[in-house]
């Protein structure tokens, strides 16, 4: 995954003794070829290490220095057979193993980076920075691949003994929401401000954390210091415009939704519940064409479907107003809202028997609740408008 690869600086391999016995000149073969690698001629230094692979086979050295190549070069996939064939002939060469590992993680084998990492973890004390480098590489790698209650011991970890770094904390924090944990958000959230206090990206964070735990005010309050930190954050005037909508504050609920279209003119979410607002606050003109837009970007939104369908049977588009009305209900069809105007629908045109059935339905249903903010931002992020993407971090030490 590119986004969390990014999280970690390349590693030099360390260079292995070769198993054969060289004879001079193919020592000094070896001596160019080191030479070649070292002075970053890659294509070059790739000739002299196959040339000397050609007379030695079964030597590990050849191997691990095409793949320190090839990794260098960014070709982690290509890097990770040669690996491997190295460390099959000689599991005991220093560093080979970690390179594995760092070339598997960047090519977004997660799994496998984990799998390669954790035996190098449990080999050693927990106090050396090899450790704390494994310990953020393997909480990383189960970020990277949404195993985000896996993560957070990790993460925990490497945040403790890494007291300055502020993306892992960030990368901690998320995984705490995504995996439920809410009072290690809040906690990490006072972490971060020592580091950072005008983090838009951590305001946002406790105030998802917030909403989930009921706490309205208080998820308010860190949205709106999330907009004052940062107006352009990506998706942080929606978050606060759908906690405004959810507590009925519908005109500030609208300027915040405007807002972050002004940021983000193709804001799927952003273009439906401005649209909705607008609706509640009985100025409907123009939020058909926002649905509109908002179905065009994306067609999974089932309240810019249920809006459209009223709006449609309000202006007597008979035909349209069902199908979205229709198309609503596919996408919720535990929702007691959609059934409700369906009912309304059939029984204004005269179709008793379907009406009643939806009026059935709507009794039998019970409302969930609004969804929290985390939901609605979850939504924009994995549909790309705008994508979520881990911050970048320091180095690892």
């Amino acid at each position: 995954m590119k986004q969390v690869a990014r999280l970690i600086m390349a590693v030099a391999i360390a260079a292995g003794n070769g198993s054969c016995r060289a004879t001079a000149g193919e020592d000094n073969q070896r001596q160019a070829a080191f030479a070649l690698e070292h002075q970053g001629n890659n294509t070059e230094a790739e000739a002299a290490w196959r040339a000397i692979l050609k007379t030695h086979s079964t030597d590990a050295e050849p191997y691990a220095h095409l793949g320190l190549l090839e990794a260098r070069q960014e070709h982690y996939a290509e890097a990770v057979p040669l690996y491997r064939k190295a460390l099959a002939l000689n599991p005991a060469m220093p560093g080979l193993r970690m390179n594995l590992g760092l070339a598997l993680f960047k090519s977004g084998a997660l799994k496998e980076a984990i799998l390669n990492f954790t035996p190098l973890l449990k080999s050693q004390p927990r106090s050396t920075p090899e450790a704390l480098r494994l310990t953020t590489l393997i909480g990383l790698a189960h970020y990277g691949l949404g195993e985000y209650a896996a993560a957070v011991p990790y993460l925990r970890e490497a945040t403790a003994r890494d007291k300055q770094n502020l993306p892992f904390r960030l990368a901690l924090a998320h995984s705490c929401l995504r995996s439920r944990q809410f009072p290690c958000v809040l906690d990490t959230y006072h972490e971060i401000l020592t580091l950072n206090a005008e983090s838009a990206e951590a305001d946002m964070l406790a105030g998802e954390a917030l909403d989930e735990m009921k706490d309205d005010a208080g998820a308010a309050e860190q949205f709106r210091a999330a907009v004052k930190a940062d107006p352009r954050e990506p998706n942080v005037h929606f978050g606060y415009g759908y906690l405004l909508w959810k507590l009925m504050q519908y005109e500030d609920a609208a300027r915040e939704f405007q807002a972050e279209l002004d940021n983000n003119p193709d804001h799927a979410l952003a273009l439906t519940y401005l649209a909705d607002t607008n609706m509640r606050l009985n100025k409907s003109e123009g939020a058909s064409q926002l649905l509109e837009k908002a179905i065009r970007i994306d067609g999974g939104i089932e309240l810019a479907h249920l809006d459209l369908g009223i709006l449609y049977s309000d202006a007597a588009r008979k035909v349209d107003a069902l199908r979205e009305l229709k198309t609503a209900e596919k996408l919720n069809p535990d929702d007691d809202k959609i059934h409700w105007r369906l009912a309304r629908f059939y029984q204004a045109n005269g179709r008793k028997d379907e009406a009643k059935v939806e009026f059935e339905k709507t009794r039998s249903l019970q409302k969930l609740s609004d969804d929290t903010v985390f939901k609605k931002l979850h939504q924009a992020q994995v549909k790309g408008k705008p994508a979520d993407e881990v911050p970048n971090a320091s180095p690892i030490k």
